[in-house]
């Protein structure tokens, strides 16, 4: 039995007639004829009454006009449920994200643009580390993941940068270097005043990139900080920072954490130390509610530019 029979069955039944509802579906009368009667055989039972003003239904009949038109009435529903699978607008979208891709402002507000814009795409997240949200991602844990700096590059998936901003310094509010200028912002803070400083940083196996690119700046510069500690988060080391156990680099968007025991200061003009927002998905799956979603991001991230160039 095929989900045509059971519309053929339908149209009969409705009509009353094999030759009106031959009409209808716009096919012959003896092809017609020969469907019901290939149903009826395969089913075992007489669907229908002949005589010669048209059709009329057995009690067999009406109970499978009954089932027939629920069962077609659900196949019509998943249908419409699958297409808007396939167009982005329906299904579970799993989202990982740093504790510092999480704080960008960016990052909440695409979030309530995708439910706003898409209700039926629901939205599970999680947090983790940039290295654990790679691999998720290329395991297909996740669909897709948003980061800072990418500690490995595995070749199914693909990075985008969406946005980038600068770093800065995060200090306790009594460290010498937390000086501010007479307009009351806080000073740029040298690269060399970073010398055998206790500096608290995100541990290598989570998140290199950032970490890395830091100590290397640092080396291009001839400083030796002094690492006295490698935590999993950068949330965590700015607790650390607030309670006076060293400096830290950061996101400049993280600068609201602690904001009466940490002062943020910038980078010296000449010594940047970039920090993208990165999005991360696996190449052949950016389709669906994946598609939708990264779709979504580039329009933001683009119209976040616009504004700011506007500004300018």
């Amino acid at each position: 039995m095929e989900i045509r029979h059971l519309r053929y069955f339908l149209a009969v039944a409705d009509a009353g007639h094999m030759t009106r509802a031959a009409v209808q579906l716009g096919i012959q009368q003896p092809p017609l004829s020969q469907q019901i009667k290939a149903l009826e055989s395969e089913l075992g039972i007489a669907l229908f009454r002949r005589h010669p003003k048209g059709v009329s239904l057995t009690d067999a009949g009406r109970l499978l006009q009954v089932e027939s038109a629920r069962l077609l009435r659900d196949f019509s529903a998943l249908q419409e449920r699958m297409h808007s699978l396939a167009d982005g607008k329906r299904g579970l979208l799993s989202i990982g994200f740093t504790s510092s891709a999480a704080a960008h402002e960016f990052t909440p507000h695409a979030l309530r643009e995708c439910r706003g814009q898409h209700p039926d795409i629901g939205l599970e997240l999680s947090e983790n580390n940039a290295a654990e949200i790679t691999e998720a991602v290329a395991s297909g844990r996740l669909h897709c993941g948003l980061l800072r700096v990418p500690v490995s590059r595995p070749a199914e998936l693909t990075f985008e940068t969406l946005l980038h901003e600068a770093a800065v310094v995060a200090l306790p509010i009594d460290h010498r270097l937390a000086r501010k200028r007479k307009d009351g912002r806080p000073r740029p803070v040298a690269v060399k005043d970073l010398h055998e400083e206790p500096i608290i940083l995100v541990r290598r196996p989570g998140a290199p990139g950032l970490y890395a690119n830091l100590l290397a700046l640092c080396d291009e510069h001839g400083v030796r900080p002094r690492v006295v500690a490698e935590v999993s988060r950068m949330l965590t080391n700015l607790n650390l920072v607030a309670a006076g156990a060293g400096i830290s680099v950061v996101p400049s968007s993280m600068q609201g954490s602690h904001p009466h025991a940490i002062v943020y200061c910038p980078l010296e003009a000449g010594a940047k130390l970039d920090v993208p927002l990165t999005l991360a998905y696996r190449s052949a799956d950016n389709i669906g509610p994946t598609g939708t979603f990264t779709a979504l991001l580039r329009q933001l991230a683009r119209r976040r530019y616009a504004g700011r160039r506007a500004q300018t």
